[in-house]
């Protein structure tokens, strides 16, 4: 009996210290993981990575390098995102102004449904290029999570600021004041 009770007692402490060493492992290897750049957000004062999508609803591109000289607002966001159907009326009032003093507002669409889009553009009377990113490789190159995210591109090229979460009107306003050009 005081056998079996020991090889009971060994199997269990075998069986917790492997637990244990398994546990350490994960917390090491989560350690390593959230020390990796990889995944860090681009920064402030870099220069924004270049792309090229096209607009919705058209053959035509546009290559963010071709705007350098102009403030640029890039937006990311869906149709499904409460937010960012909040924000939207605020950035459409505020670009007849602003692409006249040389900012131009883009906001690259994460959906994957032309029609839901194109219902969307129409209901809110989007006047901004609307850019299709179906595959999510701008979003990957910019290392967006949540949405909506916006970055403020200054007309150097420069990321000025990056936003995550809902913007409110003055907010905006303020965001494309810093990046209009002199």
């Amino acid at each position: 009996m005081k056998e079996k009770t020991l090889n009971k007692k060994r199997k269990r402490l075998i069986f917790r210290t492997a637990m244990l060493a398994v546990m350490i492992g994960l917390v090491i290897f989560a350690v390593f993981s959230s020390l990796n750049n990889d995944d860090a957000v681009i920064a402030e004062g870099e220069k924004a990575p270049d792309f090229v999508l096209k607009k919705f609803g058209t053959d035509e591109s546009i290559t963010l390098s071709d705007l350098e000289g102009k403030g640029v607002m890039l937006n990311f966001w869906a149709t499904y995102c409460e937010p960012c159907k909040d924000e939207m009326p605020y950035m459409e009032q505020l670009y007849p102004e602003y692409k006249e003093r040389g900012v131009e507002i883009l906001a690259v669409n994460l959906d994957s449904t032309n029609i839901v889009v194109e219902k969307f553009m129409q209901q809110y009377g989007i006047t901004f290029p609307v850019l299709q990113d179906k595959r999510g490789e701008v979003m990957d190159l910019y290392k967006i999570g949540p949405i909506p995210s916006t970055l403020f591109i200054s007309p150097e090229g420069e990321i000025v600021e990056q936003v995550t979460g809902e913007l409110t009107l003055s907010k905006l306003e303020g965001y494309l004041e810093q990046i209009a050009p002199e």
